[in-house]
């Protein structure tokens, strides 16, 4: 129980860590005086990290007052990390692109702990965990749930409001149906793929839980 204590604080201490960046992050956008900065919320990346915090605080309660994470908990948790995981490594893609490009992408400190450290950093501690759970397979077509309501909502809201979160999504900046419906397939694979590693992750003998759930 005292080393479900010490990750309980950490999960807590995570979840004011995502917080603070996404505030600060909100800020720095609409600083900008751009039209990213108003639909702060239309991004993947905010709407999995705010999920990422209200995760986190359950999963620190459960934590200080169970010997176990109940197995809903684990699925999750492991649902949100395939979110916010993949949201970074298209964010790398995206800023590596643009420097092949020759356009400049401004990446406060903020995005760094959204995209980068703070997933990496919640994986490593959810296989760590004590107590911690095995995640079943039906997680993988499930965690393109949320992808895919999110971009049916973000192109029925992009010409509405003349703007996409993520150019790919642009019809103006891609060169057809054809490049949209590839990249977009591709998005969908690397969440799909990102969910298999968790779940190959989360049945290796020393990090699984060897009691029923």
């Amino acid at each position: 129980m005292r080393a479900r204590a010490v990750f309980g604080a950490l999960r807590l201490t995570a979840a004011v860590v995502c917080t603070v960046a996404l505030v600060h992050r909100l800020f720095w956008g609409l600083s900008s005086r751009t039209i990213a900065g108003e639909n702060f919320f239309a991004y993947l990346t905010v709407e999995s990290n705010c999920a990422l915090v209200v995760v986190l605080v359950i999963g620190a309660f459960l934590a200080f007052g169970r010997a176990a994470d109940p197995r809903w908990f684990t699925i999750v948790l492991a649902l949100v990390l395939t979110w916010t995981i993949t949201a970074g490594l298209a964010f790398a893609l995206i800023v590596w692109q643009a420097g092949l490009r020759g356009i400049r992408v401004d990446v406060p400190w903020s995005d760094q702990v959204l995209h980068f450290w703070l997933p990496a950093c919640t994986a490593i501690a959810w296989v760590l965990t004590p107590g911690h759970r095995r995640v079943t397979w039906w997680i993988v077509p499930s965690s393109l749930a949320f992808p895919l309501l999110w971009g049916g909502v973000t192109m029925w809201r992009g010409p509405l409001v003349g703007w996409y979160p993520y150019y790919f999504l642009d019809p103006r900046q891609v060169s057809g149906i054809p490049e949209f419906l590839i990249t977009s397939a591709v998005a969908l694979a690397i969440f799909a793929l990102v969910a298999c590693v968790l779940v190959l992750i989360s049945r290796m003998p020393q990090v699984t839980l060897r009691r029923a759930a």
